[in-house]
C-alpha cells in the first residue's frame, strides 16, 4: 500500500529535490562555510541572549548549552551548525565537558547516531579552540 500523504510526498520531493541540487551531500553548507560566521564575543552574547536580556533568567552560557542539546535532541546534527552551537557556549565560559555532557544528555533523545556525529565534530571543534587559545 503506497502513502497518499501530501505532506509526506512534497517533504520526499523537496528532499530528492536537494540531494540533486547540492549533487547528492547531505548539507547544502560547503565545508567550512562555519569560518566566514565569526564568534560573537561573550558581552554580546550575555547581552543579546543572557542575564542583560532577562536578570532573572537564564545566563547565556545555559541558553547555548540547551540549544546545542535541543539540535542534538531533534536528530538532525549537520556539521556546520553544530560547530557554531559549539563554538558559542565556549565563549561564553562552558567547559568542555559541559558541552560533552550536553551532547551525550540528548543521545536519549535524538538517538546515538545523532550524538556520535555531533560528538564527533564537537571534540574537533574543541580541540581546534584548545590550539587557537595557546
Amino acid at each position: 500500500m503506497s502513502d497518499k500523504n501530501p505532506f509526506k510526498q512534497m517533504m520526499a520531493m523537496g528532499q530528492e529535490w536537494m540531494k540533486s541540487a547540492v549533487d547528492g551531500k547531505s548539507s547544502w553548507l560547503p565545508d567550512g562555510f562555519e569560518q566566514f560566521i565569526p564568534t560573537m564575543p561573550k558581552e554580546m552574547m550575555e547581552a543579546v541572549m543572557g542575564e542583560g536580556a532577562s536578570p532573572d533568567g537564564l545566563d547565556a552560557k545555559t541558553r547555548l548549552l540547551l540549544t546545542l542539546g535541543g539540535m542534538v535532541a531533534t536528530g538532525a546534527p549537520q556539521e556546520t551548525p553544530v560547530k557554531l552551537a559549539v563554538r558559542h557556549p565556549h565563549e561564553v565560559g562552558a567547559t568542555g565537558q559541559e558541552i560533552i555532557k550536553t551532547i551525550g544528555q540528548m543521545s536519549a533523545f535524538g538517538g546515538a547516531s545523532a550524538m556520535t556525529t555531533a560528538m564527533t565534530v564537537a571534540m574537533a571543534e574543541l580541540e581546534n579552540n584548545k590550539e587557537a587559545d595557546t
